[in-house]
């Protein structure tokens, strides 16, 4: 990486460093156009378009969009696997998405045009992590139909770098690879970057000794906390990255190393909004659900889009190069907070509290316990760093914290370091919830 003077240069200048009243304007045609193929696609989004009133581009404005009607991704499941398709089926080069909740599967098509967008938005994303022509990405991500591992690769091929292509799992190849290669740029989960880490450390590998410089980490939500743990075990900056295969995958928005802790957003080909639970837009700064529409894709076009994601929008940093407005770090998923006796919960706040004790492993579990409908509890299995650590007093302090933090009780159990699952491939599992049988991990009674 060749960055001078903490100036981090820009892939697409004329669109991550556009003027923002020309981005709007650009903005604007791009909505007409999303709008014209819609209707002209003749499916549920236009429908819903001309229900709302909508019969051409020509009759929205930016101003108009959040009365426009919005898709979910219960839309997406009942009309699976190509109903929201917007192209023939001769355009279509590859098929991305999910498993899905409950085995209902996302299936997006996307074509050329899509791939193209997609590569350049992650071109984007390692650039503004420092990568260039001369760098070497190491992608830990999974290849296949999850988006992570290929999107990586589109962006690192556009660049011009040099992408090794290991996906997930083999740690011993992993590291074999990592020291012998010498890559400048990790790309994987953060609960596998983490794995890493700590696999290296246990070889007797110091962090300063390691060729990385700067890593995207994503597809779990993570907290300060974990990004200052994965910094100490690989001695890299630790960048967020966000996506999902509705919107075109990694690369919807990304941190980089002059992004203030928040993610740009790719907002040419991707405009976000925030709302409350009721649809509402919530000011910049409010937590609310992340709503996406994709101004320029062409497979499965999305109008405003309900991501499920909690997150809080900014503008763009003050006379930084890029002009793009920002995003936090997800807060949580709608779906995943938690609420325990009236009280609002998401999972990253007590992730926030875990690691914040110098004690406690990145390694938990956060149980929702419904076993008793009628007086739910959280549950939070820990691991200590060390054996030694009197698991009484860890467990009382981490109860007290969490008390202070969010207003009610949690039952707290520090279990024997290796007692938490480990994954090499995936998500990490950090929450389950429990309503019968036996508990999701031993010792948690």
């Amino acid at each position: 990486m060749s960055i001078e003077d903490g100036v981090v240069p820009l892939v697409h200048p004329d669109a991550e460093g556009a003027d923002p009243q020309v981005r709007r304007e650009l903005q604007a045609r791009r909505l007409r156009g999303l709008v014209d193929r819609l209707l002209a696609a003749d499916g549920l989004q236009a429908r819903r378009l001309r229900e709302a009133g909508v019969r051409a581009g020509a009759d929205v404005t930016l101003e108009d969009l959040p009365k426009l009607p919005t898709v979910g991704k219960q839309d997406l499941w009942e009309h699976y696997p190509f109903g929201m398709r917007a192209v023939p089926e001769e355009d279509v080069v590859c098929v991305h998405g999910s498993s899905g909740t409950g085995g209902r599967p996302t299936l997006v098509p996307y074509t050329a045009h899509d791939v193209d967008v997609w590569a350049q938005v992650m071109a984007r994303a390692l650039g503004g992590a420092g990568a260039s022509r001369r760098s070497t990405v190491h992608c830990a991500y999974g290849y296949g139909l999850f988006t992570g591992g290929i999107g990586v690769h589109h962006g690192a091929m556009r660049l011009g770098a040099t992408v090794v292509p290991m996906s997930g799992g083999m740690t011993d190849r992993q590291i074999r690879l990592i020291l012998d290669l010498r890559p400048d740029l990790l790309c994987c989960t953060p609960s596998f970057a983490i794995h890493l880490g700590e696999a290296l450390r246990a070889r007797g590998v110091d962090p300063v000794d390691l060729s990385l410089r700067a890593g995207l980490f994503g597809a779990e939500p993570w907290t300060e906390a974990m990004r200052s743990t994965i910094e100490e075990l690989l001695g890299l900056r630790a960048l967020d990255i966000y996506g999902l295969s509705e919107i075109i995958g990694p690369g919807v928005a990304c941190e980089s190393l002059d992004s203030d802790g928040m993610l740009n957003v790719a907002e040419d080909h991707f405009l976000v909004e925030a709302v409350d639970a009721e649809g509402n837009p919530v000011p910049d700064g409010t937590p609310g659900e992340l709503v996406f529409t994709t101004l320029t894709k062409t497979g499965m076009p999305l109008l405003r889009y309900h991501s499920g994601d909690v997150a809080r929008l900014a503008g763009p940093v003050p006379g930084a190069p890029r002009t793009l407005r920002r995003m936090s770090k997800l807060l949580g998923r709608r779906d995943d907070m938690l609420v325990v006796r009236g009280v609002n919960v998401f999972p990253t706040e007590i992730e926030a509290v875990l690691l914040a004790d110098d004690r406690v492993s990145p390694h938990y579990l956060i149980v929702e316990d419904r076993r008793v409908a009628a007086r739910p509890e959280l549950r939070v299995a820990v691991e200590p760093f060390e054996d030694t650590v009197d698991t009484a007093v860890l467990a009382a302090d981490l109860g007290n914290a969490l008390r202070e933090r969010l207003g009610i009780g949690c039952v707290v159990r520090v279990l024997a370091p290796g007692s938490v699952p480990r994954t090499e491939t995936g998500k990490a599992r950090r929450l389950a919830r429990w309503s019968e049988g036996e508990p999701p991990l031993p010792g948690l009674l």
